[in-house]
């Protein structure tokens, strides 16, 4: 499962599932690109950058105990710490145990992040349900969220005024 699915599904299942059925709209969008510059140039003695780890997705960087999640902003702060709850026990399962760190560079923050049992079975629960949503026939209803507006699938929503 990718650590992708685990941010769409805390951010909205609508784009989880349009995502996952390939109507990825995010490859020319403005804030996309934004954060992809973000992640080139932030960082750059982090040891170990932009890892894929296979069937889980690309972890920004890792060094020492430590893994790195680095996003553009904090609005979609749960979204990010399950993103990056979701790569330590990933890595966790292959023997490899880390810390993450949550960070936004352009607000110079950074949180630590430390996975526990609750989380483990946590994550578990979010998996069966993300593997329902994925299942559906159509996409979730529109359900309007304050960042609408700025996100890629934005036209594609509202393409026909729906609300």
């Amino acid at each position: 499962m990718l650590g992708t699915y685990i941010h769409y599904y805390f951010v909205c299942h609508r784009k989880l599932w349009l995502f996952v059925h390939q109507i990825q709209m995010e490859k020319e969008h403005e804030r996309v690109m934004e954060g992809k510059i973000l992640h080139d140039v932030t960082y750059k003695k982090m040891e170990h950058r932009e890892l894929e780890i296979e069937g889980v997705g690309k972890i920004d960087g890792m060094q020492d105990k430590y893994v790195r999640e680095v996003k553009l902003t904090s609005k979609m702060k749960e979204a990010d710490r399950w993103q990056l709850l979701h790569y330590l026990s990933e890595l966790k399962k292959r023997g490899i145990e880390k810390v993450g760190l949550l960070s936004y560079p352009k607000e110079k923050k950074t949180e630590e992040v430390i996975l526990n049992v609750t989380h483990e079975k946590e994550l578990e629960k979010i998996e069966k349900h993300i593997q329902g949503i994925i299942l559906q026939q159509t996409p979730p209803k529109l359900s309007q969220k304050p960042y609408c507006t700025s996100c890629a699938y934005y036209a594609f929503c509202y393409a026909k005024g729906e609300e």
